[in-house]
């Protein structure tokens, strides 16, 4: 099996599995080992932040010479994003070989009637080649939840880390903060310690302190008060914490909470015999990289790309562009899924733009063009739909003025759509 074959293998399991539960994921992984058993793992789950909080954690601890894996889902340009070791993908002849052990073992369950997930396959990719290249720690992102994600097989986490609480996947997880407070809650283990982000709605926060005292964990709510702003602009935020300057690459005050977990969880490491040194943190920010997260392509012509797929991300990038751009007006290049609350999205961004390039994401679920145009529509902002989002973006992008910016946001998969051809012509 080659790469290309491994890719096509692993598209071939459903998304969803017929039923949740961690029964299938723990079989496959018994068939293969348990290479979870023998990992230190840093847990993170949220509806937004996640990302970014693992890959600031997993770059300062691979700074502090700490061999580290990163799990992170989904991916926006390669799909050997998603499996890391010191900021390295996965090679491809190592994610063919690894895959078509999985894809063997999870074929023999679904002749049984077991039936696997594409994301618990993955994930079990994960956990070989982070075990096979003998990882000191494996930083893991949720896939979606917490409780009945497949990455929540991890038995005593070193540290659980709960980010950005707001409403997405409802029918899933539940239509209420509490549900899915409650769902996230599930990484959280018998005594193992844990943290969250700060500005947690006071309905989630109440779940997270009630799961954290009746399993006995202890609790760090990391507040943005131990961070002091030195400036902030579309180059990232200057930081200080505990006296040591941070540079952090990702621009927005959401990052700054997002960066204030991870500190947190940095912290309890350190209390539990981690050497982190504080210049080998402030290296791991700086060199912190993950695409379509408000990533500046151009400050002139100003280009953003964001993978702003819920209501929750949709405000945090409507209050990074009236901090960063502001007076200009700014054309966005915007598409979302069917499944996601697309009505509240727009409401969170229609003050931001001037008008709106509704353009379907390449996926089976993204919502038609002109559906999403028409809510834009709805909300009083001028919107047309692309038949052809390449061709509509680098229309875009030939009409942009000093005065004007371009953002491309609203799904990760548009924006790996995207962002390649955005760099390239922003190039020439």
């Amino acid at each position: 099996m080659n790469y290309e074959e491994a890719l096509e293998k692993i598209g071939s399991f459903h998304r969803f599995g017929p039923k949740p539960g961690l029964g299938r994921v723990r079989a496959l992984l018994a068939a293969l080992g348990d290479p979870q058993d023998g990992l230190n793992v840093v847990h993170a789950a949220g509806t937004n932040g996640k990302g970014t909080a693992c890959t600031l954690i997993a770059s300062a601890l691979s700074q502090a010479g700490y061999r580290t894996g990163l799990y992170l889902s989904p991916h926006v340009v390669d799909f050997r994003e998603r499996i890391q070791v010191d900021g390295e993908p996965i090679p491809k002849d190592a994610l063919a070989a690894l895959a078509e052990r999985v894809c063997a073992a999870a074929e023999r369950m679904r002749a049984a009637g077991e039936p696997l997930a594409e994301f618990e396959v993955v994930t079990a990719v994960a956990f070989l080649w982070f075990s096979r290249r003998r990882c000191d720690a494996a930083v893991l992102e949720t896939g979606m939840g917490g409780r009945l994600d497949a990455t929540n097989v991890v038995r005593s986490p070193l540290v659980s880390v709960i980010l950005s609480i707001s409403l997405d996947h409802t029918r899933i997880l539940g239509a209420t903060l509490e549900k899915i407070a409650y769902e996230k809650c599930g990484i959280l283990k018998e005594g193992c310690p844990c943290v969250c982000s700060p500005g947690e709605p006071p309905e989630a926060l109440a779940v997270i302190r009630r799961t954290a005292a009746q399993r006995r964990c202890p609790l760090t709510e990391a507040s943005p008060a131990d961070l002091t702003v030195l400036s902030s602009s579309l180059a990232g935020t200057e930081l200080e914490y505990r006296g040591a300057r941070l540079h952090l690459p990702f621009p927005g005050e959401h990052q700054v909470r997002n960066a204030a977990a991870a500190l947190a969880a940095l912290d309890v490491l350190r209390r539990r015999g981690w050497d982190l040194p504080a210049e080998a943190v402030a290296r791991g920010f700086a060199r912190a990289r993950l695409p379509a997260r408000f990533e500046v392509l151009s400050q002139s012509p100003a280009v953003v790309v964001d993978g702003a797929h819920n209501p929750g991300g949709a405000a945090a990038l409507a209050a990074a562009l009236r901090r960063y751009l502001p007076g200009k007006k700014i054309t966005a290049v915007m598409g979302m899924m069917a499944d996601k609350d697309a009505s509240a999205a727009v409401g969170n961004l229609a003050g931001a733009f001037s008008r709106v390039v509704a353009a379907a994401p390449p996926s089976p679920r993204a919502m038609p063009a002109e559906e999403f145009a028409d809510i834009w529509r709805r909300a009083g902002v001028p919107a047309e739909p692309a038949a052809d989002a390449e061709a509509a973006l680098k229309t875009e992008l030939a009409r942009l003025g000093p005065d004007s910016a371009l953002v491309i946001c609203g799904s990760l998969y548009l924006a790996g759509q995207l962002r390649g051809p955005a760099l390239a012509w922003l190039k020439k």
